[in-house]
């Protein structure tokens, strides 16, 4: 039985590697750096996801910030909530040439602004109290270009299909190996971004990922050339989201959007592993299923320990991620099975339609590499 255990539990133990010290946005000191912050939310059509941003951003009072939305020709509104809640609101019509609505977005809300610190937050975000304190002391403490990834609040049974995409999508911006920063990060976490004004225009900030659907990693990628060092954390505690409320469409278009590019672009020893790593889940799987037909065999035993090892390691490493359940775990092959959908999709469009949607836009995917 050993050589079929090791045949499983080999692979299983690589999530380890690229996701064992998992860091949290640690708590902040009773006082902050009296740093004047900006903080930016590009919105399109957010009327219904931008009010508990807004409300959050109204309890943060220990740190003297700015609030500017960039209203990116929203039709449901979204400019007018903001403005009500005490937001300056740059309302944009059309895009420049060459620009993707998210980083054109940033870039005027960024050129509006006048703190010495930029916070870029998606309009879907809540902080918690004191959560930009937490962002703003964390910046001070590491500088260069700081992301979080929110907490992911869930309300629905098929938003817990996004599990593995959250492990896959933590391990390739490869911030919580256990090399730590020892090894450069190859990414940043879009939904809340900071980093020192000066910084930003001096390598270009968002123009230099005008064109890009993941903006996030490759702004992370460009300014990491220009001398910029990106941290990463996680958002326990600091800020939360909930990603895709409106239903499994908007999950599978947010999810394609993401991967069209992000696959392509992660470091190849990195999805070397994480694909051995994915290949171990699906053998147990597959061992575990021989159980009734193959009796106590070598395999079938390997198979229900190597099972219960993925359980264990998947409700392990989602834990800090979001309010996954349980039965995510136990249940992980149904969403490999979704994960997979959603990745040929994302493949197909890439490669042969060289289009996603979001939001009510097509995205040529091609041409913003």
């Amino acid at each position: 039985m050993l050589p079929e255990l090791l045949w499983l539990l080999l692979p299983w133990s690589l999530a380890f590697v690229f996701l064992g010290r998992m860091r949290v946005c640690p708590p902040a000191p009773d006082a902050v750096p009296g740093t004047r912050v900006s903080v930016i939310v590009p919105a399109r059509n957010e009327c219904e996801r931008i009010s508990p941003l807004l409300e959050s951003l109204t309890r943060q009072d220990d740190v003297d910030f700015e609030l500017i939305v960039v209203d990116d020709n929203s039709t449901d509104g979204t400019g007018d909530l903001a403005r009500a809640a005490g937001a300056e609101v740059i309302s944009v019509t059309e895009l420049e040439p060459g620009w993707l609505g998210k980083p054109h977005a940033c870039w005027l809300g960024a050129r509006r602004a006048s703190g010495d610190l930029l916070v870029f937050l998606d309009a879907d975000t809540e902080l918690e109290p004191g959560g930009l304190r937490r962002i703003v002391a964390t910046h001070a403490r590491h500088g260069g270009l700081v992301s979080v990834q929110p907490y992911h609040r869930m309300k629905r049974p098929y938003e817990q299909l996004s599990a593995l995409f959250f492990i896959i999508m933590m391990g390739s911006i490869r911030s919580f190996t256990l090399a730590g920063e020892r090894i450069r990060s190859n990414g940043s976490f879009g939904p809340c971004m900071v980093c020192l004004r000066e910084d930003y225009f001096r390598t270009g900030g968002h123009g230099l990922v005008r064109a890009e659907i993941v903006d996030d990693v490759a702004l992370a990628r460009e300014m990491g050339r220009r001398g910029v060092a990106t941290h990463n954390f996680i958002g326990r505690g600091t800020i939360s989201f909930r990603m895709y409320p409106g239903g499994l469409r908007d999950l599978v278009e947010g999810w394609t959007k993401n991967f069209a590019r992000g696959a392509i672009d992660t470091d190849l020893a990195m999805l070397a592993m994480m694909t051995a790593w994915i290949s171990g889940g699906v053998a147990a799987f597959d061992a575990l299923r021989g159980l009734p037909v193959d009796g106590l065999s070598s395999w079938g035993i390997a198979g229900l320990i190597g099972y219960a090892a993925y359980v264990a390691q998947i409700g392990w490493l989602l834990r800090p991620l979001g309010n996954f359940g349980l039965m995510t775990a136990i249940t992980y092959p149904i969403s490999l099975v979704f994960f997979f959908g959603v990745f040929l999709r994302s493949l197909y469009l890439t490669l042969v339609r060289n289009s996603v949607r979001w939001k009510g836009r097509a995205i040529s995917v091609r041409s913003a590499s």
